[in-house]
């Protein structure tokens, strides 16, 4: 089983269930300096549905800007 672990991804949610004062910084803290898009997510589901990953196995693939898995 493979998966996938993102970091600070922005979705219209971030808003809507943070204080503004954290909306502001969100995804600042990562290497890149600033949140990732869904777009930027959604390639790395995509390699683990397809038959490019068919060797692939227990892997974890982070997408979070540079930001080490914990």
């Amino acid at each position: 089983m493979n998966s996938v672990a993102p970091g600070p991804i922005w979705t219209p949610l971030i808003p809507a269930t943070m204080p503004d004062a954290k909306v502001q910084g969100f995804g600042e803290q990562t290497p890149l300096g600033r949140a990732g898009q869904p777009a930027e997510l959604a390639p790395a589901y995509v390699f683990f549905a397809s038959q490019e990953s068919s060797y692939v196995t227990g892997e974890t693939l982070g997408v979070t800007g540079g930001q080490p898995i914990t």
